[in-house]
């Protein structure tokens, strides 16, 4: 059984000219079973790692994927498995999650929404009751009111959901329903009821992928203004988005830029879409909470072109970015709007291929140093108690391109956006979603899809003690990840918004959890000294995971969480 199996599993697609993996003929899916057939359309989109964890009602399914060549990484809990896949999806281009009906399902809900917020391209797999199962409406365990409670949950946070019921579609759904993903770069839901997984469809009804393109006509136009307004411009600058990550758009953006010699900025989301040591970048923009150089450099520019940006609160420093859309170009996956003007069915990757292409003649004007130079060398105070600013600065000195960093939401996010990331898309955050407990299992999806990179996760105490016995997996599967908990006894950024006893948690021993979960090293400091000693060691250790345990002051905060807490708590005020 073991060779059928592998033999139907190897036979892949490739990509066909328009990006997309091609759909299956009918003469080459025919005999494969409605799994069988998931299996191998999620290895045609690149996924080869699918996290979750078993369940009864998934584990006819799960046992077809052991056998399959895609790696099954079994996680602690659900929720750290959608972290996981998230991470995963944002630096392989898509991901996988497997989990039973109700009990798993529902607790992936905080992270697939997350992943949608985001333009996270995750496939969930849950599960389900036998069709034949709920003759006579039973009462089956982890049951929530109607059979299709779970169906209608993930309809409201997913890009589309299918639940797999007529073998006579089921390859269709599945086609569908992946291409959904990879096209809008959203996650998608299947629902798979176990007594369907194993039945082998005598017809089959193809799969016709929509043909979205542009309208010529409105394609030329809008390139034809956007160079008139660039040409006319004494201070253009663009603002780099997440969405050219998701769409592979960033060398894109940096032909453009080097073409028209445009200074780069980039929002939080997108820290790291384009190289912070490229001359052209400057840094981040957030608004009145950013360096006041760069916030200044954007807000006085007469365009500003914003390729791919969500624009959410953060990123706009609270709402305090002064941005006049009269004087802006905004081109995203959902719109393109110049000044005031509307074009409608032109797609973000056209806009900006047309636009590079043609070569705008743009004002060149001296721009800010970009981050590095900002910084200044680094200089160690051996006996300084460490502080969340001075261990950034020091992690930022052994950054390199084959380094991913991944933040947790609070201080961790807010001061390790003065890292300066010196390759593509190697900074990952929830940084518009921002659930806390990311962090963790988000650096074993980034570790599982680039193994030859080193992964390097940031996170507060309180972040940590929601997830991180995700470490487990990582002591299992061998992985050498670096994680760095700041430890200042509990919820530092709302201790900023709003004071109270309720911010404070249980301190545990973080440094002995490697000799709980059987494997790594951990490391307990307090110095700046200690801290540079003990993170040589840990990014040098290829043998498995370091954990550092990094004491800092309760009052303790970056000069970032220090500007976005107070606009935040003047909010709460009012």
């Amino acid at each position: 059984m073991l060779i059928k199996l592998r033999s139907v599993f190897d036979t892949g697609l490739g990509m066909g000219p328009d990006g997309r993996p091609g759909v299956d003929t009918e003469r080459s899916v025919m005999g494969l079973s409605i799994g069988q057939y998931l299996i191998r359309r999620l290895s045609d989109y690149g996924i080869r790692h699918v996290f979750g964890l078993p369940g009864d009602y998934v584990l006819s399914f799960y046992s077809m994927l052991e056998h399959s060549p895609l790696d099954l990484v079994n996680c602690t809990r659900e929720d750290c498995a959608g972290f996981a896949a998230d991470a995963y999806a944002r630096v392989n281009g898509m991901g996988a999650v497997c989990v039973t009906y109700g009990v798993g399902g529902l607790s992936l809900a905080n992270s697939i929404a997350g992943a949608y917020a985001e333009k996270s391209p995750v496939v969930l797999i849950s599960g389900a009751p036998g069709i034949r199962e709920r003759v006579n409406d039973p009462l089956l365990h982890h049951r929530v009111r109607e059979w299709h409670t779970q169906l209608e949950v993930f309809g409201r946070i997913c890009a589309a959901s299918r639940e797999i019921v007529d073998p006579a579609t089921a390859f269709r759904d599945i086609d569908q329903l992946l291409d959904t993903a990879h096209r809008l770069k959203r996650p998608v839901y299947v629902e798979l009821p176990r007594d369907m997984v194993a039945v082998v469809p005598d017809q089959i009804r193809p799969y016709s992928a929509p043909q979205v393109r542009s309208d010529p006509s409105a394609l030329a136009e809008a390139v034809k203004e956007a160079v008139a307004r660039i040409e006319a411009a004494e201070r253009p600058v663009i603002i780099a988005g997440i969405e050219l990550h998701r769409h592979r758009l960033q060398e894109e953006v940096v032909r453009f830029a080097e073409a028209t010699g445009i200074a780069i900025t980039s929002t939080l989301l997108a820290k790291s879409v384009v190289s912070e040591v490229h001359p052209l970048y400057v840094g981040l923009y957030e608004g009145a909470l950013g360096r006041e150089e760069v916030t200044a450099f954007v807000e006085e520019s007469d365009c500003v072109i914003l390729l791919g940006t969500l624009l959410t609160d953060l990123d706009l420093g609270i709402f305090t970015a002064k941005l006049d859309a009269s004087k802006s170009i905004y081109a995203t996956a959902d719109e393109l709007r110049i000044s005031h003007h509307y074009f409608h069915h032109v797609l973000l990757e056209d806009f900006l291929q047309a636009l590079s292409a043609a070569k705008p003649r743009a004002a060149k004007r001296p721009h800010p140093p970009g981050p590095a130079a900002a910084q200044g060398p680094f200089t160690p105070a051996p006996a300084a108690p460490i502080t969340t600013t001075r261990l950034v600065r020091r992690l930022d000195e052994s950054l390199d391109d084959r380094t991913i960093v991944v933040a947790d939401v609070g201080d961790a996010l807010f001061a390790s956006s003065e890292l300066v990331i010196r390759g593509q898309t190697e900074f990952i955050s929830p940084a518009y979603y921002t659930s806390m407990g990311f962090a963790v299992p988000a650096a074993l999806g980034a570790k599982v899809a680039r193994p030859d990179h080193r992964v390097v996760a940031l996170v507060g105490d309180g972040a940590f003690q929601m997830t991180g016995m995700e470490l487990s997996t990582i002591v299992r599967r061998g992985l050498p990840v670096v994680v760095i908990v700041l430890d200042n006894r509990g919820y530092g950024t709302e201790r900023v918004i709003h004071e109270g006893s309720f911010n404070d948690i249980n301190p545990w021993e973080y440094q002995l959890l490697p000799r709980v979960l059987g494997g790594g090293t951990g490391y307990e400091v307090r110095t700046e000294g200690e801290f540079d000693a003990a993170l040589t060691k840990a990014l040098a250790d290829e043998s498995g995971l370091s954990l550092i345990r990094a004491h800092i002051g309760v009052e303790d905060r970056s000069v970032t969480l220090d500007r976005i807490g107070r606009s935040l708590a003047q909010k709460l005020r009012q």
